[in-house]
């Protein structure tokens, strides 16, 4: 196997695949990437058996053939390479070389045999998506996942469509919730089945289409989720597990919810939980006629206070509520205005756009 790769070129597919590597070496294989020489273009495979990803990309293919090598260490020694064509060849027992203008690196490979197989996808319906809107729908739902591996079908967003057309996503960790959904045209009826797509796979998803205004194809087949992205194709294994009943969760709106200037509340509240507790951020939001109290207060550091005006007509409510929960829900949020709508003290709070309803999310409050 033998052949020639500009620099750029192989630093951008190895870039790709580095998250996807295992990092614990449980199974030592799944630290290293597949790169396959065939015709007129370099294939590169990497998986944990949870996420996969294979991307080609075109090179001077000299000699055909596959090995499989550290992916940790020839990223390592590509990104500091200088920005010249790239000679990589295998040799006996599968070493690996490199050459790069006057620099020279002999790496140890391993059988392209012993690599797990990627799994195939035929016969699946693929629906088109604009990366905008799934990066959208994945940035407003990413951040309410939960970290708790024990309850793992909390651990990814659930993906569901409806009638209509509708697309949502959905994520909650137990203490918050947070759902959009959007408008697409002719969706996959494979969808309206519901699954949970797994964190890290999402995260893939989200690094694949950052700088990207293309159109992506997506499918579901065998148990697994795929993204195709043209030269890219990530696929994912479903979360096995249900999802539980969100929607009994989800407060009914009220007539006249506060509303708030999205901007100011945000850092209002990033000011007074500098001195709220460390552990559970808590603020209290006290809400009257016109008027937004906030405040926070630690034996340890001292107590802060700051009122905000707002349109408000409802009754006095005096409520706790983890500060940085609502950050982080005003953060992904574009609208001037926000709406939160409050029943009393001790039910959970519900926060949407003024204007754009396709999106809210749901807080647990707190004892203070």
């Amino acid at each position: 196997m033998q052949f020639t790769i500009e620099r750029e070129t192989f630093l951008k597919a190895l870039t790709r695949v580095q998250g996807i590597i295992e990092k614990r070496h449980t199974i030592p294989i799944l630290a290293n990437v597949l790169i396959q020489a065939d015709q007129e273009k370099i294939e590169f495979t990497a998986t944990d058996l949870e996420v996969g990803v294979k991307s080609f990309y075109s090179a001077n293919i000299k000699k055909e053939g596959k090995v499989t090598i550290s992916a940790k260490k020839i990223f390592e020694i590509i990104k500091e390479l200088p920005n010249k064509e790239i000679s990589f060849s295998v040799k006996e027992n599968f070493w690996v070389e490199i050459k790069c203008g006057k620099s020279v690196f002999n790496l140890v490979g391993l059988s392209a045999e012993e690599f797990p197989k990627f799994p195939e996808i035929r016969n699946i319906n693929k629906n088109e998506m604009n990366s905008l809107v799934f990066k959208e729908m994945i940035d407003k739902t990413i951040f309410s996942v939960s970290n708790d591996e024990t309850k793992y079908n909390l651990t990814g967003i659930y993906f569901k469509a409806e009638d209509n057309n509708i697309l949502s996503m959905v994520s909650t960790d137990g203490h918050r919730l947070s759902m959009i959904k959007k408008k697409l045209d002719n969706l996959n009826p494979d969808f309206f089945q519901g699954f949970i797509l797994p964190k890290k796979g999402i995260y893939e998803i989200r690094k694949l289409i950052e700088d990207s205004e293309e159109v992506l194809n997506i499918g579901v087949s065998d148990n697994n989720f795929i993204v195709n992205t043209g030269n890219t194709t990530l696929v994912m294994r479903l979360v096995d597990g249900e999802f539980p009943d969100y929607s009994r969760v989800v407060p009914q709106k009220i007539e006249n919810p506060a509303v708030i200037n999205r901007d100011e509340f945000m850092h209002a509240l990033k000011r007074i939980s500098v001195l709220s507790s460390e552990k559970s951020k808590g603020v209290k939001i006290k809400f009257e006629s016109g008027l937004l109290e906030l405040s926070s207060s630690n034996p340890d550091l001292g107590d802060a206070h700051e009122e905000l005006d707002m349109t408000y007509t409802g009754p006095e409510i005096t409520i706790g509520f983890n500060a940085k929960y609502i950050i982080d829900i005003l953060q992904v949020m574009n609208d001037e205005f926000v709406s939160l709508h409050l029943k009393d003290n001790l039910s959970p709070g519900l926060i949407e756009a003024d204007e754009n309803k396709d999106f809210f999310s749901v807080i647990m409050p707190m004892r203070l």
